[in-house]
């Protein structure tokens, strides 16, 4: 499975909002933007992705931002990512008359994508928060 860019950025900001979440802090795409490196236009339009989704909610004026609209122990990275886009499979598919050797390659790559699909299933935003926290250095860098 390859993670794109786009799933990787709202990744990192919904794990932003969730960080903040407790609190009720409002979060902006600028803090956003200046804290992780994501490009301030391209965070626009993944946000707009992830309130259509119902899981941002976004509070307009001066004093405005975003926040976290769902419980992040609810919410996984496998979520996140199949939300926003992600090129699914691992590997080419043969075309035409598979050989042995094509059969064997697939079934390694479809054990990767099922085991990269069950990672990302299992690590929810909840946990990830609590992770950076204590300083966990299992923590799953996204």
């Amino acid at each position: 499975m390859l993670i794109s860019a786009r799933a990787h950025y709202a990744s990192l900001a919904l794990l932003e909002l969730a960080s903040r979440s407790a609190s009720g802090d409002l979060v902006t795409i600028r803090e956003i933007s200046d804290r992780h490196g994501v490009p301030g236009p391209f965070l626009v339009q993944i946000l707009r992705t992830l309130r259509a989704a119902g899981w941002v909610q976004s509070i307009r004026g001066s004093q405005g931002g975003y926040r976290l609209a769902v419980d992040p122990t609810q919410l996984s990275l496998l979520d996140i990512v199949e939300a926003v886009g992600c090129q699914e499979g691992v590997g080419p598919r043969a075309e035409g008359k598979a050989t042995a050797a094509d059969q064997l390659l697939q079934g390694v790559w479809d054990e990767a994508l099922e085991s990269s699909r069950r990672v990302m299933a299992e690590a929810h935003l909840s946990d990830l928060v609590e992770q950076s926290k204590h300083g966990d250095s299992t923590m799953f860098y996204i």
